[in-house]
């Protein structure tokens, strides 16, 4: 079986650099009838969301095997767990705390210190209470408020137990994907949605840090960014615009607020229209100091103009690609970390999701997942080779533990570490899995 390894004298192999496994509450913990409905499950619901027509009213059955899990999890010598709350586990429909819910996540998080692992949770991955969505959802600035009342409840339960508190995975999925484009949930279609979306979601990031700074001083707050990496099809400078608008639109709009108290500069061409409301000291409030910020990456974004002063993605051309059809581009890793670096006076960062989904199958007993492990082996000497070049990372996560339910693509698509048979719940480590174990055990 091929192996995980990096450079001898990296120091992604010293002891203090953190490796842990991720995964999100709507993807694998099941067990609906004890929290009240989220937007995720009013979108299953709908005709032609889901590539599968799949929901998650099952997925991995993680409140059921969770013990089982956290075994699992420890078998794997990882230092750290990433997981997500379930907003609609722990609070009910008239502001008040589940008790049953919160036990849930209290006994997870003892559990899982109880192996010596540290906690990373994250506050909201993208399973807005529905009843919230009836008011108007991330498009309600009272969203923002409620979900600051979510962020003290919960952190005051769970406290600094949890080593990291991040409050929001990936906004920008939520906000262009959900509200802008329509492909996720609640499947609303318009810029001027998506843009109000954004901004209701960095002040909820702002409005929350507050609370946890109050709650948990001692734990590390801050949240989580995707991005994609932005390259420009050709080297005209219509393209080479294009690609700027696009890295400005996609990816700077939610992290330059964090870290400059503004956006971007493609702000001003977009429609009047479609700006969002900015109130008077908001700004202010979205650019809290972030003790890290979580990265996701998986591949890179290449654009083009379309002719009319915008941007257009290109489809993959070039290199090898992952079953979502998504190019492998471990250069591209580096170059963003970097390139964030030296745009930002950035906190530390973490690694807060990476991997690939590959069409893996059970044989024998076995998922040999070898392009899986390459995509590893390759993205881990990318993020070694930004730390070489000074960007300060802490630690990386593999997305993810285990299989689950993919959102729009439902169970079509294998994102894990660990293969699961869905009808019987079977946890099977893949060769990737055993790679990354035998990784972590050779640590110096």
């Amino acid at each position: 079986m091929s192996t995980i390894s990096l450079p001898d004298e990296s120091p992604m192999l010293r002891r203090e650099f953190t490796y842990g496994v991720a995964t999100s509450s709507f993807q694998i913990e099941g067990a609906t009838e004890s929290r009240i409905p989220c937007i995720w499950d009013t979108f299953c619901a709908q005709p032609n969301t889901i590539a599968d027509s799949s929901n998650g009213d099952l997925a991995c059955e993680h409140v059921k095997y969770w013990q089982q899990d956290v075994a699992m999890i420890a078998d794997l010598g990882v230092d750290a767990y990433r997981l997500s709350i379930a907003w609609g586990r722990v609070m009910n429909e008239d502001g008040s705390a589940n008790v049953q819910g919160l036990q849930f996540y209290k006994d997870l998080v003892t559990a899982l210190r109880q192996k010596n692992i540290k906690v990373f949770v994250t506050l909201y991955h993208w399973d807005l209470p529905q009843y919230l969505e009836a008011q108007g959802g991330w498009l309600n600035r009272d969203t923002a408020y409620a979900f600051a009342l979510y962020a003290d409840v919960v952190s005051n339960a769970l406290g600094e137990q949890v080593y990291s508190y991040a409050t929001l995975n990936e906004p920008f999925c939520s906000a262009y994907l959900g509200y802008e484009e329509g492909i996720h949930a609640p499947g609303k279609v318009g810029q001027a949605y998506g843009r109000q979306a954004a901004h209701h979601l960095l002040l909820a990031h702002g409005l929350a840090m507050q609370a946890l700074r109050h709650n948990v001083p001692n734990s590390l707050c801050g949240i989580v960014l995707n991005f994609s990496t932005a390259y420009s099809a050709t080297d005209s400078q219509a393209d080479i615009d294009a690609a700027r608008m696009g890295d400005e639109y996609h990816n700077h709009w939610y992290i330059q607020p964090l870290l400059e108290g503004t956006y971007p500069d493609v702000m001003s061409q977009i429609g009047v229209d479609a700006q969002p409301h900015i109130a008077p000291g908001d700004m202010d409030i979205i650019a809290q100091k972030n003790d890290f910020i979580g990265v996701n990456y998986y591949t890179r974004a290449v654009y083009r103009s379309d002719g009319e002063g915008w941007f257009e993605q290109v489809v993959p051309q070039g290199h090898a690609l992952t079953a979502m059809g998504w190019e492998i581009v471990p250069d591209a890793f580096t170059k963003l970390l970097v390139e964030l670096d030296q745009r930002y006076d950035l906190p530390p960062i973490y690694i807060t999701e990476n991997g690939a989904a590959f069409d893996d199958r059970l044989v024998a007993g076995e998922v040999v997942d070898q392009q899986r492990i390459d995509y590893f082996n390759s993205h881990l000497r990318a993020v070694d080779n930004a730390i070489k070049q000074g960007v300060d990372i802490r630690g990386y996560f593999a997305w993810s533990l285990m299989d689950n339910f993919e959102w729009a693509l439902g169970y079509s698509k294998r994102f894990g570490i660990v293969y699961v048979d869905y009808a019987t719940q079977q946890r099977t480590l893949k060769h990737s899995a055993l790679a990354y174990k035998a990784m972590l055990s050779n640590r110096l």
